[in-house]
């Protein structure tokens, strides 16, 4: 019910009163607080989109006067101000405002970008010098790859080169060659260089997270598209002559039964050495690139339905079975999947970033350079940085960050110092403004967030769904649902004033069933109540403390036919079939009623009562409590 009724609230909420133009009137107000016609109007346009059947005005009118009248409610309780209310919301916003801190012109531009390339494949060769501990060793690596750049360029052979310098040792042994680039496969500033390669050239110096390159582009042709194959896989890896001719027999032998009709799938199931036995030697789609050239030139070569005769790799001997083929997709089906890939790059954080650059701008977001000066000097001073530079600034308010005019002390980068061993002072101080960066990043992105109710209406809109939802629900717990389930004696107040309401159409067994793990078990436990005088109402309690684990007791209100127990217990039934459990020896205590005797025979619908007569009573006294005004004439303008 909660869930239910939460959702009724959410589609019939309020926005941020923050208008009162001439052409945004004031359509009501709510206990002083404005409502604009623009806010009324999308919350009652949204509400009938979500609606079965749509609501006339004066019908939403009613209901949105009732929220807005709890949501004041909830206010003046002082909800919004809470600790726990606050740390939700802000939650909430900071989701919210997701989409708002990315630039999409660079989102649009790199899946645009990573669409072009889908419509070539490149195959490349590289050569990959180590990257070094120090900058001095960087440089001289560069230096180095550089040398051997200018070598290739002046007509030295690339495949050569590769062999005697590259690190790469795989593609080392095959002269740099890589085959073709699959799409975000390769780290992007790699792929990027590839791709920004013309046809037979060198590219420059690239460094990536493993290493320094160059890149020599082999082919450039259209893209063929993708391949749905599954295979047969005898591996032959680190095997000898010997055992490798036994797994070339075993792979003839299993073609020749394919020949003779047997099922691929099977087959593979029963004999693949791949982790895709398991399902039938299915390897999805793939485009050239993903798999080893040598597989993937037979199963882009065969028809769809073909089967290969045994292939031979690096891995093994394959049997391949194209079972279809498809083009490039368009973008718009495309760009879901390229936005995955591109988040799962370097890339993903382009986009976020550009729009926090352009949030510095607007805000005029900037370090104090006169004391990350000072700072400078006293690291130098301090003869580097440590737990000593840590404790004298700690906790200091110099303004060192500015955002939109407002300033943020040192106290706040120092704590996101790391604590480490003593350090130089060049390299501390390149820690110090990393973190005086990322607080001066975070408070830019603090602040926009808090003006994107004033920039952008959805968002406004958005935002107040969830905070008056949350205002709704709480007040709502309060003052219905939780105090309707919590008070017993309301409850039976309600249900004894009521109790011509609340019948049954037939007879109901009323009481306890006691299972026991055995059955003397279950004898001990009926003549220990009949000894003691349990009360009913202390069953569960006094024999879980007797007996433990080993008894259980379940209060039931069920008639005949409702509960196959209960039959065999109280309407002279036939004993249920045991079930393999523990729990098949039992009787029960109780007796059979005509009527429903107080409100925990009926709890539910007596509950459920209650709660609309409190809801009825709130309403009432919100309605005297807290004035409305509602302005006709712009009600009349509603769209």
């Amino acid at each position: 019910m909660i869930k239910r009724f939460l959702s009724v609230a959410i589609a019939a909420t309020t926005l941020l009163s923050v208008s009162a133009k001439n052409d945004d009137p004031v359509l009501m107000t709510i206990n002083g607080k404005p409502v604009t016609q623009s806010e009324f109007e999308y919350l009652y346009h949204k509400n009938n989109a979500q609606q079965q059947q749509p609501q006339s005005l004066e019908e939403y009118v009613d209901m949105f006067v009732i929220y807005k009248l709890k949501v004041a409610d909830a206010e003046a309780a002082g909800i919004d101000t809470t600790a726990a209310f606050i740390n939700e919301f802000r939650g909430y916003q900071n989701e919210l405002a997701q989409p708002y801190m990315v630039d999409a012109s660079v989102e649009d531009r790199l899946v645009n970008e990573a669409y072009a390339r889908m419509q070539e494949e490149i195959s490349v060769s590289h050569i990959m010098l180590p990257l070094g501990r120090t900058s001095s060793e960087n440089d001289q690596t560069i230096a180095k790859l550089d040398s051997i750049r200018t070598v290739i360029l002046n007509g030295g052979d690339f495949a050569t080169e590769a062999r005697r310098h590259s690190i790469d040792r795989y593609s080392a042994e095959n002269g740099g060659s890589m085959g073709f680039l699959p799409i975000g496969q390769y780290p992007y500033v790699f792929e990027k260089a590839a791709y920004d390669t013309n046809l037979g050239g060198v590219s420059d110096i690239v460094k990536t997270d493993f290493g320094y390159h160059i890149i020599k582009v082999d082919v450039r042709r259209p893209a063929k598209g993708q391949v749905h194959a599954r295979h047969i896989l005898k591996l032959t890896q680190n095997m000898t002559p010997e055992q490798e001719a036994v797994a070339k027999a075993q792979i003839d032998s299993i073609y020749n039964l394919i020949q003779n009709g047997a099922d691929f799938a099977q087959l593979a199931i029963a004999e693949s050495q791949c982790g895709s036995a398991r399902q039938g030697g299915d390897l999805g789609w793939f485009a050239p690139g993903m798999m080893v050239a040598e597989f993937s030139d037979v199963a882009f070569a065969l028809n769809d339905g073909e089967i290969s005769q045994p292939v031979k790799t690096q891995f093994g001997y394959h049997i391949i079975q194209r079972i279809e083929g498809k083009g490039i997709e368009s973008l718009a089906s495309a760009r879901q999947g390229i936005l995955n890939m591109i988040n799962g790059d370097e890339r993903g954080n382009m986009a976020r970033q550009t729009r926090i650059d352009q949030f510095k701008e607007e805000y005029n977001s900037h370090l104090d350079e006169e004391i990350m000066e000072q700072l400078r000097l006293d690291l130098i001073a301090n003869g580097g940085y440590d737990s000593t530079f840590i404790r004298k600034y700690k906790n200091s308010d110099l303004p060192v960050i500015v955002v939109a005019n407002q300033t943020y002390p040192l106290s706040e980068v120092i704590k996101r110092m790391p604590v480490t061993a003593k350090i130089s002072a060049e390299n501390g101080f390149a820690t110090l403004r990393g973190s005086a960066m990322s607080v001066l990043e975070a408070k830019t992105i603090e602040y926009e967030i808090s003006q994107l109710p004033s920039k952008y209406p959805d968002y406004r809109n958005l935002i107040n769904e969830y905070r008056d939802g949350m205002l709704l629900f709480e007040i709502s717990n309060r003052n219905v649902w939780e105090r309707a389930a919590n008070d017993r004696e309301g409850l039976e107040a309600f249900f004894n004033e009521n109790r011509q309401n609340y019948t049954w159409n037939a007879p109901k067994y009323k009481g306890y069933v006691v299972f026991a793990s055995s059955d003397s078990l279950l004898n001990v436990a009926k003549q220990y109540i009949s000894e003691n005088n349990v009360p009913n109402d202390s069953l569960s309690q006094v024999l879980r403390t007797k007996f433990g684990r080993d008894i259980r007791v379940e209060r039931v209100i069920a008639a005949q036919g409702e509960n196959a127990i209960i039959d065999y217990v109280a309407f002279g039934g036939t004993k249920p079939v045991a079930e393999q459990n523990k729990w098949n020896y039992y009787f029960g205590i109780g007796r059979i009623i005509a009527t429903p005797e107080e409100a925990l025979d009926v709890r539910g619908q007596v509950t459920a009562d209650y709660q609309a007569l409190l809801e009825k009573n709130w309403v009432e006294q919100l309605k005297y409590r807290y004035p409305v005004k509602i302005n006709q004439k712009v009600l009349k303008k509603v769209k």
